[in-house]
């Protein structure tokens, strides 16, 4: 039985959450213990008494004010003990910050025990009430969660009998949205044994296996998972919310993280999972106060957090169809999974839903898509071509980043750019770590012309632009980072746009004469319609900067209070 925060830990990884012991499992102290009674209830519990199970909803928090509380996992071999809160230390992690299943289940020790029970509501006025308490209990659940997925607890197991494209969708996806998964596949020593426990079947993989009952989903659809783990958030579709947000990349969030701050009722509905384009970096270095740099991914998680702690609803993964206009408040049309069909009203909407990176104009080209063709260079994407040669294509920073971060996995990353330069499109830091390096090849006027492969890309064929000249090789991993292709379709032109698709805002509506209101003129980040908003790379202009993004979305803010000002006034 694991119970010892310490001997979880990996005295050799200064970056194990878990030899952090005095921040993830903190002790309050007698004054800020006095100071959250008032929040909650005092209790004596007699042992073994379940306070939470893996999979309940909106669970209460505890303060141990005398015994213990054992926090437990479920897995294939039974009930696994991850530790064990003591006097002055508290349950909880991020979960508790929305309404989505948890991960973990707790009960009192083997001895008699007193604890102050906070239900939900109260938990959130109390955080709120208390700041420095705040501070502390959302460090420790950040925490919580980056141990529980660096160390696999708490989670899925994925088994799969190879690197599929489905398994790699699926890992993906858990991975972006902050779930624990443990991956089982034929190189380990027990997959002969869990394969055979549940009778799968190759046909049946990739399987996700939940342990708390065994339940086993064969090949599911994004939607199908977050159903099942309970990442899909219950919202009221009657209520009208102040301001909602279509899009979860950083401008989005941003936007999240000043509306709930400053009180007004925000919903984010997001299609797959925080962090957008962004996400898809594995570090950002010139992004302001991060001197060392910050993942795209692990940024995106901290500003989910901060827009959860000032009770804004994420709500994913949600697709957004249609947008009506012409009604006041405005309606959002929504689908989740196949067929569901909502419809969600808001006085104003920010449109943050960014842009995609295309894909190679050859026949094939989405054919190798998770098997082979990779749209993102994150660790995981890193492991699949580690001691393999790669290509990147693209010449921005997204290009460049996932270039360097790749080079310290794969055997070579080749880089591939239609100019003679990076000079005009990346960053000098970047450029100089590309051509200074021994294990980066710079490929200029060159673009890929053939794929090849039986089931998983296996060569690649490129063509010198100048030249005509072609070459194929044996590669099995290409990164594309080209171009920039907004995400508009949903909105079927109801809005005023550029030759390319991007959202028109400002005086660019005004030079176009699709802006009607007649009293004013629109606001820097306004449509062509009045209270619907556009920020970040969806913008027709818009830098393509992560830093440019953030200051939009938050300027955003500011009008939307300006119009909820406008139709106060005339109520």
């Amino acid at each position: 039985m694991q119970a010892n925060p310490s001997e979880l830990a990996n005295p050799l990884d200064p970056t194990d959450p878990y030899a952090r012991e005095h921040q993830i499992f903190p002790c309050l102290s007698d004054e800020q213990i006095a100071r959250c009674r008032r929040f909650g209830t005092q209790e004596s519990l007699p042992p073994g008494t379940v306070l939470f199970e893996r999979g309940q909803h909106s669970v209460d928090f505890f303060i141990v004010l005398k015994g213990c509380i054992e926090i437990y996992e479920h897995r294939h071999t039974g009930p696994n003990v991850i530790t064990v809160h003591r006097e002055r230390n508290f349950t909880g992690e991020l979960d508790l910050f929305n309404h989505r299943k948890i991960l973990v289940s707790g009960r009192m020790g083997e001895e008699p025990g007193e604890v102050i029970r906070v239900h939900p509501q109260d938990f959130r006025r109390m955080i709120t009430a208390e700041p420095d308490v705040g501070e502390i209990i959302t460090r420790a659940f950040i925490l919580r969660r980056t141990a529980f997925i660096s160390h696999e607890q708490g989670g899925v197991t994925l088994v799969d009998r190879e690197k599929s494209g489905d398994g790699v969708r699926i890992e993906r996806f858990l991975r972006r949205n902050g779930y624990p998964i443990s991956l089982m596949d034929p190189s380990c020593s027990d997959y002969a044994s869990v394969v055979d426990r549940y009778g799968l079947q190759e046909a049946q993989m990739p399987a996700v296996v939940i342990h708390l009952n065994e339940e086993i989903l064969y090949r599911p659809s994004n939607h199908e998972l977050a159903l099942a783990l309970g990442l899909v958030e219950d919202f009221d579709c009657g209520h009208v919310y102040e301001v909602a947000i279509v899009g979860g990349g950083p401008a989005g969030l941003s936007a999240a993280v000043y509306a709930a701050s400053e009180g007004l009722r925000t919903i984010l509905l997001e299609g797959e999972a925080p962090g957008g384009q962004a996400s898809t970096s594995s570090k950002i270095e010139n992004y302001l106060g991060f001197p060392t740099g910050i993942s795209g991914q692990a940024l995106a998680g901290r500003a989910q957090v901060q827009a959860m702690k000032f009770g804004a609803t994420i709500a994913l993964p949600i697709e957004v169809t249609g947008l009506d206009c012409s009604r006041s408040p405005f309606a959002l049309t929504l689908r989740r999974g196949e067929a569901r069909q909502q419809t969600l009203r808001a006085k104003t909407v920010v449109i943050a839903t960014g842009a995609t990176y295309r894909t190679l104009d050859v026949p094939n080209g989405r054919d190798y898509d998770n098997r082979g063709i990779y749209y993102a260079a994150t660790a995981m994407e890193g492991e699949l071509c580690r001691h393999q040669d790669a290509i990147v294509v693209g010449g921005g920073n997204s290009a460049g980043q996932a270039t360097v971060f790749l080079s310290s996995h794969a055997r070579h990353v080749h880089l591939l750019i239609r100019r003679e330069s990076l000079v005009d499109t990346m960053s000098n830091y970047l450029i100089e770590r590309i051509l200074s390096s021994d294990r980066i090849t710079l490929h200029p006027f060159t673009e890929i012309v053939g794929l090849d492969g039986d089931g998983h890309l296996e060569e690649v064929t490129w063509q010198n632009l100048q030249t005509a000249e072609r070459e194929t090789l044996p590669i099995r991993h290409v990164f594309l980072m080209i171009g920039a292709k907004p995400n508009t379709a949903w909105l079927d032109h109801g809005l005023s746009m550029d030759d390319k698709g991007f959202i028109r805002t400002g005086l660019d509506v005004v030079r176009d004469g699709s802006w009607t209101d007649s009293h004013r003129q629109p606001m820097m980040l306004e449509t062509s319609q009045p209270g619907i908003f556009a920020v970040g790379d969806v913008q027709s202009g818009s830098t393509k900067r992560v830093a440019s993004a953030v200051g939009q979305g938050a300027m955003s803010v500011s009008h939307v209070h300006a119009v909820l000002a406008e139709l106060a006034a005339r109520a």
